[in-house]
C-alpha cells in the first residue's frame, strides 16, 4: 500500500474526523468559557476585594518588583511581570474557576448524552427467546420440510 494512500484512508475514517471537530469545538468552548469567567463572574467578585481586579492580585519575587509596586500601587501583572518575577496567584485562581466551570458543564453534557442512551434502550424492543411451543413447532416444520 502506497503512503498516500495509506494517510488518505488513516485521515477519512470517522474516528479522526470526529477527533478533529471535537478539538475545534473545545478550543472554541474554552474562550467562551474564559469569558464567561473573565468578562461576567471575576469583575464582581474583584469589585468586592477590590478596584484593582482579581487576575491582577500577584506577590512580587525579588527586591525591584516590590520597589516598583510600592510606587506603582495599581499596577497590573503584566506590568509588575516586566520588571521582574512574581507569584501571580490572583490569575491562577482564575484559571482553577475556568477549569471548574468548564468542568462541570462537560459533566452536564455527558449526564445529558447518557440519559438520551438510556431512553433509547429503554424504547428499543426486546428480543424475546422463542417459547417450547415455538421451538416444538419450529422443529416439525423443518421435519415436514426435509421429506
Amino acid at each position: 500500500m502506497s503512503f498516500v494512500k495509506e494517510f488518505k484512508e488513516f485521515a477519512v475514517k470517522g474516528n479522526v474526523i470526529d477527533l478533529a471537530v471535537g478539538v475545534i469545538i473545545g478550543g472554541a468552548f474554552g474562550k467562551i468559557v474564559t469569558s464567561l469567567v473573565n468578562d461576567l463572574i471575576m469583575p464582581p467578585v474583584s469589585l468586592l476585594i477590590g478596584d484593582k481586579g482579581f487576575i491582577n492580585f500577584y506577590l512580587p519575587l525579588s527586591e525591584k518588583v516590590r520597589q516598583f509596586v510600592e510606587s506603582n500601587p495599581t499596577a497590573s501583572l503584566e506590568d509588575a511581570r516586566k520588571v521582574g518575577p512574581v507569584f501571580a496567584w490572583g490569575n491562577f485562581v482564575t484559571e482553577v474557576i475556568n477549569f471548574f466551570i468548564l468542568a462541570f458543564i462537560i459533566f452536564l453534557m455527558v449526564k445529558a448524552i447518557n440519559k438520551m442512551k438510556r431512553k433509547q434502550e429503554e424504547a428499543a424492543p426486546a428480543v424475546v427467546a422463542p417459547t417450547q411451543d415455538q421451538v416444538l413447532l419450529t422443529e416439525i416444520r423443518d421435519l415436514l420440510k426435509s421429506k
